[in-house]
């Protein structure tokens, strides 16, 4: 059999072949009457993406760029901030805050689990200046509650700024950014909006620029505040992705095509996309006599799955691939060999979780030689979970490639 290279992975994601297209024609100047239209038009429509009516941003850089712009522009050298960790992005905010000469106090949980908001309000100090945290970890395929936070944070009435690392949140969980009082909330190109790494937009909120008048540590590529003033021409700071952009704009239209023309809505119908073949994905695992990583906060942008006991999930990563085409994760870091991960962010449909399913469940009994498994379990699994939520008179989100 002929095999087609599938990404099941949490980014990058399958690129939209109207975003690929879209880059391909961006042959235009940064400088010109032209760009400045479609980058402002982008960043209006971000802004429906995300949520929100503050500012957004974006910056020719990975997430973590924007990571990183987050703690500069906030903080000072000697500044108390709280970070909650809980996986390999949670311990990035750690490292970030530390390289900015920041004091930091840790709500530090084990792989696959979430923190509790008492063990947050425990952690929190009068002079905390500001709160790092994931939306979701991707690293381990765990969901935290940011709407849980952010009202321990207004009813402690404690000052500090809520940062959260969205960048497989969004397009993935529903947030009332504004609502909940999110101050910074970081997106990236290469997750639910399916276009290539290299781009990464902030929503900042108006506490957050005016901690930015305040705050110490230098910066200056990452200078939102040089950024915001630029945006508000409709140029950007230095010179930036322009194709990249173009791609983001044509991958937002999309998604609003899937409702209507109604961004907002499209992106809502994104994100119960990705909750759907999560819940088929999980039963599925399931089904199979597989264990769930974080059974208790489950993330709708990927689920995380134990092997069988004794048995490398490198191996799974790799019979897939070699046999089937399809892209999956290992575990990182700490967790290489003990887990995989089967991602469900952007350009992912009912058609790929099948399909997904079906190959693992080939290598459920030839490879893993599960124990009383037979064919179909674990597709009749997902397809109860989809028959289940799904209402036969209602289209689904169209995320195919058409």
């Amino acid at each position: 059999m002929i095999r087609k290279i599938r990404l099941f992975t949490p980014g990058p994601t399958p690129l939209l072949p109207a975003a690929q297209f879209a880059m391909a024609a961006a042959d235009i100047h940064h400088r010109t009457a032209e760009f400045r239209a479609l980058y402002q038009r982008v960043l209006d429509q971000l802004k429906t993406f995300v949520g929100t009516k503050n500012d957004v941003l974006l910056l020719a850089s990975s997430g973590t760029g924007a990571m990183e712009a987050a703690v500069s522009n906030l903080t000072s050298p000697g500044d108390r901030v709280l970070v909650l960790s809980a996986g390999k992005f949670g311990e990035r905010w750690v490292a970030l805050a530390n390289a900015f000469g920041c004091a930091v106090d840790v709500v530090n949980v084990p792989y696959g689990q979430t923190f509790s908001l008492d063990e947050v309000r425990k952690a929190l100090k009068i002079e905390t200046r500001a709160v790092f945290m994931q939306a979701t970890e991707s690293s381990t395929g765990v969901r935290h509650d940011v709407e849980g936070v952010a009202r321990l944070l207004k009813k402690a009435d404690s000052g500090a700024l809520l940062v959260v690392d969205a960048i497989t949140g969004l397009g993935t969980t529903h947030f009332e950014v504004d609502g909940w009082g999110v101050d910074v909330i970081i997106g990236g190109s290469q997750k639910a909006v399916m276009i290539p790494p290299g781009l990464a937009y902030l929503g900042v909120s108006n506490r957050a620029w005016e901690a930015m008048e305040i705050s110490l540590n230098p910066r200056y590529y990452f200078d939102l505040r040089k950024e915001r003033k630029n945006a508000h021409k409709g140029e950007s700071s230095y010179t930036p992705a322009i194709a990249l952009i173009a791609a983001l704009g044509a991958a937002l239209d999309y998604i609003a095509s899937q409702a209507g023309g109604d961004l907002a809505a499209g992106r809502d119908a994104l994100i119960d996309n990705a909750e759907k073949c999560a819940a088929m994905t999980r039963a599925a695992v399931e089904a199979m006599g597989l264990k769930l990583f974080a059974p208790a906060a489950p993330a709708a942008a990927a689920t995380a799955v134990l092997p069988p006991a004794g048995v490398d999930s490198g191996v799974i990563v790799k019979e897939l691939k070699n046999r089937f085409g399809a892209v999956i994760t290992n575990g990182q870091g700490e967790m290489k060999g003990q887990i995989f991960r089967v991602a469900h962010i952007g350009l992912f449909d009912y058609m790929d979780t099948i399909a997904i399913v079906g190959a693992l469940e080939q290598i459920a009994i030839s490879t893993l030689k599960i124990p009383d498994f037979e064919f179909g379990q674990a597709l009749a699994a997902a397809q109860r979970v989809f028959a289940e939520v799904v209402s036969p008179t209602k289209p689904e989100l169209a995320v195919s490639a058409r």
